[in-house]
């Protein structure tokens, strides 16, 4: 009896540059996995919550190939909703092979650690609860600017994770007033002499990309 391909809930496969966080602006290609296990209202990626393809690993692998034919760019960034509610071993173990390096993109919620180049962690409202080993494994914590984010919970998040990982505070969507938000959290950070917390932006949005 031949056993069942394992597949994964796949939302889209696309290649841009990365517009978020200290990877900004790389050529990259992204696997966005479909499903959350949190319901943020700032969330740009809402259909992204349900649905997606059910699509075996080597589908998913043979489109990678066939967008790094004309794009070649060396990362893949698994993203979502929220990658690890997934089993995405056999993914990045393949995207590996490949030569890839890989970053994950997770709200730190659930507890599955992966041998990936770069974990980006999104702790999100309103507990903005992070499984503790993403202390040491998070390469950036980014914090999206919302009217949830207070200048408590970044001194904490601050405090709790290894100073040489960047903290980095993201505008909702650029907005101006998310802005300002993280503007006055950034200024009350440097007068309370916490450090290595910057701003940052969408850049895919600001440049009308993908």
């Amino acid at each position: 009896m031949m056993l069942p391909r394992p597949t994964l809930r796949i939302a889209e496969v696309f290649p841009s540059v990365q517009g978020e966080g200290l990877r900004l602006g790389e050529p990259t290609l992204f696997v966005r996995l479909a499903g959350c296990n949190l319901r943020c209202s700032f969330c740009d990626t809402k259909y992204a919550r349900t649905g997606g393809e059910m699509r075996t690993r080597d589908s998913v692998l043979a489109e990678v190939r066939k967008i790094r034919l004309v794009f070649p760019a060396p990362w893949v960034c698994l993203t979502g909703g929220e990658p690890l509610l997934q089993d995405i071993s056999g993914l990045v173990r393949d995207l590996k092979k490949e030569g890839l390096k890989v970053q994950v993109e997770t709200n730190g919620t659930v507890d599955r650690l992966l041998p990936v180049d770069w974990y980006t962690v999104s702790p999100k409202p309103k507990d903005y609860f992070y499984q503790l080993r993403f202390r040491k494994a998070a390469k950036e914590v980014k914090l999206v600017a919302s009217r949830e984010l207070t200048y408590e919970v970044v001194r904490r998040l601050r405090i709790e994770f290894p100073l040489e990982t960047p903290m980095i505070l993201q505008p909702e969507s650029n907005r101006q007033p998310s802005a300002k938000r993280a503007m006055g959290i950034l200024d009350q950070c440097l007068k309370d002499g916490l450090s290595n917390i910057r701003l940052s932006v969408q850049l895919h949005k600001v440049l009308r990309l993908r």
